[in-house]
């Protein structure tokens, strides 16, 4: 297998919730021996890239910033492509709200001169948010999502993501979104290749999920890992459009897989 970069998902995969996964820092660690780059690749849009590292750090995994992409880097890249200076209606934690800014898109607290929404995760949304939403959107606004995750994997099971509060927005507003970014959006695939600096097609991507991991992997012609210790199950893959080259228990498993053994 000539494999030359990986891209690892860290929420089901390297994550769960704050606890490290059994094996993960070791194999991370096997990965950087073996290849050119390894890159942390998530749909969580709450936690900046230099908060991800220091929290590898802290767990025992080597990490800079420029090592992690998330979904709130993409939905930023979209929105300078896309919506350059448009002023941006957030509704969405305030720690996206934060990278946001921080990243220089024109942010407005009033919905009705908004040019863009932007939807994602948000533990206090609430009835508010969606007489916003259809303030905001009722003409020719554009309705962004930094991803399309209906839930995420915690320490206590299940909780609801980013796509459980774009789905509310999309259905109060009877309408679809402009663009959801994350995983498997080609935005995410592009910037995740291009930070790797190696050909799809030499790269491996691992992660938990069929519909966001496996899918962009599979679009991009990179080789496909699930691995078992987040969402998606067995009885998803049996009833899945999306094949996955390998399936294995953990990302434990993945370097021995490298190395063919």
């Amino acid at each position: 297998m000539n494999v030359r970069g990986a891209v690892v998902d860290l929420d089901g995969t390297v994550l769960r919730g704050e606890t490290l996964l059994p094996g993960a820092a070791d194999a991370v660690t096997a990965l950087r021996e073996r290849l050119d780059r390894v890159l942390f690749l998530t749909n969580n849009p709450t936690v900046a890239p230099r908060e991800y590292a220091a929290r590898l750090r802290e767990l025992g995994i080597d990490a800079a910033a420029e090592d992690v992409l998330t979904s709130t880097d993409a939905t930023v890249a979209y929105l300078r492509e896309n919506h350059a200076g448009e002023p941006a209606f957030p509704i969405a934690e305030a720690s996206i709200v934060d990278q946001l800014r921080d990243a220089g898109v024109a942010l407005t607290d009033d919905p009705e001169t908004a040019e863009v929404v932007v939807a994602g995760y948000h533990r206090e949304f609430h009835y508010r948010d969606l007489q916003a939403a259809i303030d905001a959107l009722d003409d020719e606004t554009a309705l962004v999502g930094t991803d399309r995750d209906a839930t995420i994997p915690t320490e206590d099971g299940r909780s609801p993501g980013s796509g459980a509060i774009i789905r509310a927005v999309a259905g109060v507003t009877e309408r679809e979104p402009d663009a959801v970014l994350g995983k498997p959006s080609a935005t995410t695939a592009r910037l995740a290749a291009d930070r790797l600096g190696v050909p799809t097609d030499e790269c491996v991507l691992v992660g938990d999920r069929l519909d966001t991991d496996v899918s962009m992997g599979e679009r991009t012609g990179m080789t496909t890992v699930l691995v078992r210790t987040g969402v998606s199950t067995d009885a998803d893959l049996a009833d899945s459009d999306v094949e996955p080259d390998y399936v294995l228990d953990s990302l434990s498993d993945v370097p021995g897989l490298l190395a063919g053994e």
